[in-house]
């Protein structure tokens, strides 16, 4: 596979296995929002997550993986993350260079396809409070759960350290 190829989720879950991480995935019909995941609560306990794919003025990128019914300030997000200046949304372009995922498919296991470190992951403190959290594996067709600290771990093994900070209201 080329090197600037995006990992699949089978890639992930090889990734994740050779961690000793234990992970559940359940496959369902593509969502894109928040929204249209909420059917799956019933099946799929745990923190679900929406993601927050954010740039500041030096363009330094952020993902923030809160609970998806969080609310984020994005006026003053930037003073508890160390962004300088106020946040915008990162552009689609960069999100599948860096992450390697398309919009609708943002998730905390894009870590594994920014081998550069071109992204801060933040991880809200409240989210990982929860034992197990959900995040879609690289694409938006499935869910995968996994425990809160294994996401820590998975983090780390890519290369990444997360911030584990309160970033919601």
């Amino acid at each position: 596979m080329p090197e600037n190829m995006p990992k699949t989720k089978d890639d992930l879950f090889a990734f994740l296995d050779g961690l000793g991480i234990a992970h559940k995935t359940v496959d369902h019909a593509p969502v894109f929002t928040v929204a249209e995941s909420v059917a799956l609560r019933d099946e799929i306990p745990g923190g679900h997550t929406k993601n927050l794919f954010i740039k500041d003025k030096k363009d330094r990128y952020f993902l923030l993986t809160v609970e998806e019914n969080a609310e984020v300030d994005l006026k003053q997000v930037h003073t508890i993350i160390g962004g300088s200046g106020r946040v915008s949304f990162g552009r689609a372009e960069k999100l599948m260079e860096y992450l390697g995922v398309i919009p609708g498919a943002v998730t905390a296991f894009g870590a594994i396809n920014d081998t550069a470190g071109n992204v801060t992951f933040v991880l809200d403190a409240d989210l990982m409070a929860e034992e197990v959290v959900n995040c879609h594996p690289l694409a938006n067709d499935a869910t995968t759960s996994i425990a809160s600290g294994d996401l820590v771990r998975f983090m780390e093994a890519t290369g990444h350290k997360p911030l584990v900070l309160k970033v919601t209201s």
